[in-house]
């Protein structure tokens, strides 16, 4: 399977789960830790738009500014460094993702609207509290202490956050065609 490559000023949904569904946040310190790694490895390399960590997979929109290949080799060392630390913590070892994560370029506005829903809805009740999610950060005004959500855009894009809280009560405003292809693999 060839991988899309991180273009520079681009937009991706980012997303894996662990390996066979298995859970990779066991404990909201475990959360906590991986968001804390995100900071780490991910400032001054990519955006984060919007972010949604729930028990056996993840899901982060980006936005890439650097180059691809330093994109590419920091959300490596950022998943490994999880791991292994996870798996001492467990006492397990081998591999807790998926092979390789998945990403798909957000081409329109439309498609990255959409897809920040997505991924602020995967906590498929009261997703306003949950607490490992940025649409509690885009909410309440405020940011992860370890890293900056960039909700600038994304407000401009919805243009007041009275339009942001209500298309996220909507869920989806576009035909299923038009969400079928992109959303076909995200699951």
């Amino acid at each position: 399977m060839k991988l899309e490559k991180l273009e520079k000023d681009s937009y991706y949904h980012i997303y894996n789960r662990g390996i066979n569904s298995t859970t990779i946040f066991k404990t909201d310190n475990n959360s906590a830790y991986f968001l804390k790694l995100v900071g780490k490895y991910l400032n001054g390399k990519a955006n984060i738009i919007a972010f949604c960590l729930m028990k056996n997979h993840y899901h982060f929109i980006l936005k890439i500014i650097e180059d691809e290949k330093i994109v590419t080799q920091a959300l490596s060392n950022l998943f490994n460094a999880y791991a292994k630390a996870y798996n001492k913590q467990q006492n397990r070892t081998g591999s807790l993702f998926e092979k390789h994560f998945k990403r798909k370029k957000l081409i329109t506005e439309t498609y990255l609207k959409n897809a920040t829903i997505y991924v602020h809805n995967n906590p498929k009740y009261n997703p306003e509290l949950y607490l490992f999610s940025s649409l509690n950060y885009y909410l309440a005004k405020r940011n992860p202490k370890v890293f900056n959500i960039d909700n600038l855009e994304i407000l401009r894009l919805f243009e007041s956050v009275e339009n942001f809280k209500f298309a996220h009560q909507e869920r989806f405003e576009v035909n299923e065609s038009d969400l079928s292809l992109y959303l076909h693999d995200l699951d």
